[in-house]
């Protein structure tokens, strides 16, 4: 027996704060039974599922939507640690994986419902899980991309120290990851889990409400609830969506982002100079709780075990601790592959083209995306500025960042479409330009990711470079210049990253308004997509999408990683 075992196994009777939690986990397996029964319904494609815009069916609507966003939000996060640890540890990998990464986050969600909804129906035939899940895999899409670059940026820039340290002790690949990259970049993961949240409430509207052998079907949820009120242009409903996002982000705050957000301070390299530190009361709580704390104690042990098991074998003098050297004949391999794929998909392109749009069409519609880059550009630039000062401020202060991390994720997770009806009557009333007036629909919900990634940057500045900056009589512009922006600038080339791809997916919805009857649009690549879609055109809707992938990849390749490794180069010198 593991010599650990019986001092964790000591005195595990419940007492008073095990039963005070007691009603919390009751509720919570009760809700979740209830939510999955729902959820596995039987179904067939065209039964009308009941949707009703009255106030008392939204705790229920938005049982079923939150459900979905924390499977999905489960899924990205697995999704995300298999995605960073292979692109930061495998050149090969980290030559395909990333620019797919790129890809997959310029695709818009109406691409993949399109795609998979057919699939996952099939798998589930006769019942609506098959629905559901196609629902979530929208809604992981909308999460899972931010949080696999924030952990892939956080594996990157690991100080040169601590990788040398773990090299010292021998730790095995198993054993680094928990030990020293996991923790080091717990911060920044955790406030893009809370981003990704917020920002599954943006594509809500669109992952709840599918179309399917041209039937809409709409889930029970608050989406759902959403798209209902604007089609019947119910101010009232609107209303009372705002106050139900407003509740579940408040409870999940409580409950599950602000107790890790405190139980996250452990994995700071050192305490704060003020001794200020985030607090929980359920954490408070968990700690007291004596059958709690026996659990949490045994699944450290299996996790120790397993850290155990996979050790090396060898010492640091041993020919096998040696690195070993890329193989440059297996880089030639791959790239020569790479180049062979490429040519093939450029060549079904070209013959796509000729056949079903014309030369003309893309033309156009690179032009189009002109225009939407020019959106995207300005709008990240004036996102930066206003937010940039805003993170800092936020993340250097535990105290400020503990009482507006609630406020910063209901902005994050108010759904541009309820903008709508606001943005209808100032432009048709005071006859403003839509290709002007409509662009800051784009920003709303994607600007964010750079506000919590600077937050999260700020939060991990080591205190020794505080107390120079403050021995030193840093102040005003030096100050920025030479210990603010340059702390914080990986933190916000992954947020900008993830909201410059993240507006392009926007614009679909943001250059394409509709209330009730009335319709706006700007002149752009995403209201072009949105046309398409309306209109059913496949060639064309397969044309916008691609002509987006190239320009997401584009900016990606000669802006924003030009910038990554910049910020790499940064960490390590």
């Amino acid at each position: 027996m593991h010599p650990l075992l019986p001092r964790q196994i000591v005195d595990v009777s419940p007492n008073r704060w095990d039963w005070a939690l007691l009603p919390l986990v009751l509720a919570g397996l009760v809700l979740l039974a209830y939510g999955a029964q729902q959820m596995a319904q039987p179904f067939h494609v065209g039964q009308a599922l009941p949707l009703s815009l009255a106030p008392r069916q939204l705790p229920y609507y938005l049982l079923r939507t939150t459900l979905r966003m924390f499977i999905a939000l489960g899924g990205a996060l697995v999704f995300s640690a298999a995605f960073a640890v292979l692109t930061a540890r495998c050149r090969l990998a980290e030559r395909v994986l990333v620019p797919l990464l790129d890809v997959l986050q310029s695709i818009p969600i109406l691409g993949f419902l399109s795609i998979t909804v057919t699939g996952f129906i099939a798998l589930f035939p006769g019942s609506l899980l098959g629905v559901e899940c196609a629902a979530i895999f929208a809604i992981f899409t909308s999460q899972a991309w931010n949080m696999a670059f924030s952990l892939y940026q956080s594996l990157r820039t690991v100080p040169a120290e601590l990788q040398e340290a773990a090299r010292v002790f021998q730790l095995s690949g198993w054993q680094r990851f928990w030990r020293l990259e996991l923790p080091f970049a717990m911060p920044g993961l955790l406030w893009n889990m809370m981003m990704s949240m917020s920002g599954g409430w943006f594509f809500v509207v669109a992952s709840e409400a599918i179309s399917v052998a041209h039937r809409d079907i709409k889930l029970p949820g608050v989406g759902s609830y959403i798209a209902l009120a604007i089609e019947a242009r119910d101010l009232a409903a609107i209303g009372w969506a705002i106050a139900c996002m407003l509740a579940a982000i408040l409870l999940y705050d409580q409950l599950l982002f602000r107790p890790l957000v405190a139980w996250a301070d452990k994995f700071r390299f050192e305490e704060s100079g003020d001794g200020a530190s985030s607090r929980s009361w359920l954490l408070d709580w968990l700690r007291r709780a004596r059958a709690v704390q026996a659990l949490a104690g045994w699944c450290r042990l299996q996790l120790a075990r397993t850290l155990t098991l996979s050790r090396l074998r060898h010492d640091g003098t041993s020919i096998r601790a040696r690195p070993r050297a890329p193989s440059g004949r297996a880089e030639r391999a791959w790239d020569a592959v790479l180049a062979a794929g490429v040519l093939l998909a450029a060549a079904r392109l070209a013959q796509f083209v000729h056949a079903e749009v014309g030369w003309q069409e893309v033309a156009h519609v690179f032009v189009l995306g002109g225009c939407t880059l020019l959106r995207v550009l300005v709008l990240i630039a004036l996102a930066a500025v206003v937010w940039v000062p805003v993170g800092v401020w936020i993340g250097m202060d535990p105290r400020w960042s503990g009482r507006l991390q609630a406020v910063a994720q209901f902005l994050a997770a108010f759904p541009a479409n309820l903008f709508f009806p606001l943005a209808v009557m100032l432009v048709v009333r005071w006859r403003l330009d839509p290709d002007v007036w409509l662009s800051p629909l784009m920003i709303l919900g994607t600007q964010w990711y750079i506000l919590f990634n600077v937050i999260a940057g700020a939060s991990g500045i080591p205190d020794e470079l505080r107390l120079a900056a403050r021995n030193l009589g840093l102040s005003g512009w030096l100050r920025w210049k030479r210990y603010l922006l340059p702390a914080v600038f990986p933190s916000f080339v992954t947020g900008a990253i993830t909201a410059s791809g993240g507006s392009w997916n926007a614009s679909i919805v943001a250059e394409y308004v509709t209330w009730g009857d009335t319709t706006l649009q700007a002149k752009g690549l995403g209201s072009y997509i949105a046309q398409m879609t309306a209109a059913g055109d496949f060639p064309r809707i397969a044309l916008g999408i691609g002509v987006m992938v190239v320009f997401v990849m584009g900016l990606n390749r000669f802006l924003w990683r030009r910038l990554y490794r910049l910020a790499e180069d940064r960490m390590h010198s």
